[in-house]
């Protein structure tokens, strides 16, 4: 009798560059995709890293380097599923501030959902590199821990009052200002703390040629030990659907895929989850990708 064709499980979000995968339109026969679309997407993040719930699955990157420390069986592939420049996420409330620039958030509370997150990492080494703000100055404020149970948030990091929640606290101005991501609200009195943001961070890009990565492409370790030849499949197929959702002319990639493309960004994102106390030490790209470069080759 012949042995079954495999089930993935599949956490990922709708992207234009997962969207043929999503839709059907791309196929394997050697297995079937069971997708979740998990919304917001970095609830999966957490049972992924802790669990393994999924064979498959998107994840953000300081979780996965946050796994790779606490040895977690979850394997990184080079595929980066979302990025975004980071300048315009954190902001302020005219309400109670006039003007808030990096400059004046010394002794200031700012709100973050948790300080592991993705995004509040890429905005504090903005803040930290680009406005030299000491970011011990500031009153990290968080509204929930780590998707690492192990972990334990620096000193000058406080948890806010239980059942409170970021955004409602910006609006009341109970925190001077707040870093959000795909939550950021569309109010007139809601302005970031980084000037003329957007033109900002397509500078840093254009100097540096990186990206701020938010979340890469994962698989559970006994999938690529045991079944190379899926996880090469499934690479295979991430590369089609990108390749399905073309850039326009002049635009930047913002989801590259493969090891030199995704390799310089990843290394910037190590650092600065070390200089954070993200991470205990300073991994290198290579032995991060040492697994999956092992099963994929010169992808």
């Amino acid at each position: 009798m012949a042995d079954a064709i495999p089930t993935l499980s599949t956490a990922l979000k709708r992207y234009p560059t997962t969207q043929a995968l999503l839709a059907g339109e791309l196929t394997s026969p050697n297995f079937h995709f069971d997708f979740h679309e998990i919304e917001p997407i970095h609830d999966a993040f957490k049972p992924m890293a802790r669990e393994q719930r999924f064979d498959v699955s998107e994840m953000a990157v300081f979780t996965f380097l946050q796994a790779y420390c606490f040895k977690k069986p979850i394997v990184m592939l080079p595929v980066v599923l979302a990025s975004r420049f980071q300048h315009g996420c954190i902001v302020y409330n005219t309400d109670f501030h006039k003007e808030l620039t990096p400059a004046m958030l010394v002794g200031k509370k700012v709100g973050v959902r948790a300080y592991t997150q993705t995004t509040g990492a890429w905005v504090r080494n903005i803040l930290s590199q680009e406005h030299g703000l000491d970011l011990e100055s500031v009153e990290w404020t968080i509204f929930e821990g780590a998707h690492l149970a192990e972990y334990q948030e620096p000193s000058f990091v406080q948890r806010a009052p239980a059942g409170t929640k970021l955004l409602p606290m910006l609006m009341s101005g109970q925190v001077d200002a707040g870093i959000l991501g795909n939550d950021l609200p569309d109010d007139p009195k809601i302005r970031a703390v980084i000037p003329d943001a957007a033109k900002a961070g397509r500078a840093w890009h254009d100097k540096t040629g990186l990206l701020p990565i938010n979340h890469l492409l994962c698989v559970k370790r006994d999938l690529l030990r045991f079944r190379p030849d899926l996880v090469r499949e499934l690479y295979g197929l991430f590369k089609q659907s990108k390749e399905a959702a073309p850039l326009a002319p002049g635009a930047i990639d913002m989801r590259p895929l493969g090891w030199d493309a995704v390799a310089p960004s990843l290394d910037l994102a190590v650092q600065l989850a070390y200089e954070q106390k993200i991470i205990p030490e300073r991994y290198s790209v290579e032995e991060l990708f040492a697994e999956a470069r092992a099963v994929l080759g010169d992808a």
